[in-house]
């Protein structure tokens, strides 16, 4: 959540453009590159944390604790449902999860990256360990499971 604060305060008020943007979310928040700092932005705006604009990222009056971050994050970040759906069976490990989601990852993502599989399963445990943090599964020896 600390992260999650950080990059959230790292946007600005008043719209920046993009690069303005991903340049302090690099210098104040969490990300190490310009691409990390993109990814941050895309997470932010899903959780309704900030707001894209016609003249770039804003930051909201509203803060981590008056948002439900969940809720968001099931229903705005690309494949968080079919990968909570998935634990309804029990506890799963990363990989099984992978397993049974690999059919929802995109085409263009598959061609975009050399070794597509490598880069979904990391994003698969991200999205799980997210999860944890908002509240929506348990962590236990290794595997998440559904509250």
């Amino acid at each position: 959540m600390d992260a999650l604060e950080s990059a959230r305060q790292a946007v600005p008020l008043v719209p920046k453009s993009t690069d303005d943007c991903c340049g302090r979310v690099q210098q104040r928040g969490p990300a190490d590159t310009r691409e990390s700092a993109q990814d941050w932005l895309a997470f932010l705006d899903a959780l309704d944390l900030v707001a894209e604009t016609s003249r770039g990222y804003e930051r909201g009056s509203v803060g981590l604790t008056e948002t439900p971050l969940g809720q968001c994050f099931r229903e705005n970040v690309y494949g968080v449902a079919e990968v909570l759906d998935a634990l309804e069976d029990g506890p799963l490990t990363p990989e099984v999860v992978f397993e049974r989601t690999r059919s929802i990852v995109p085409t263009w993502e598959r061609n975009r990256h050399a070794d597509w599989e490598a880069v979904w399963r990391e994003r698969t445990q991200r999205v799980l360990q997210w999860a944890v943090v908002f509240g929506l599964v348990t962590a236990d020896d290794g595997q998440f499971g559904t509250q």
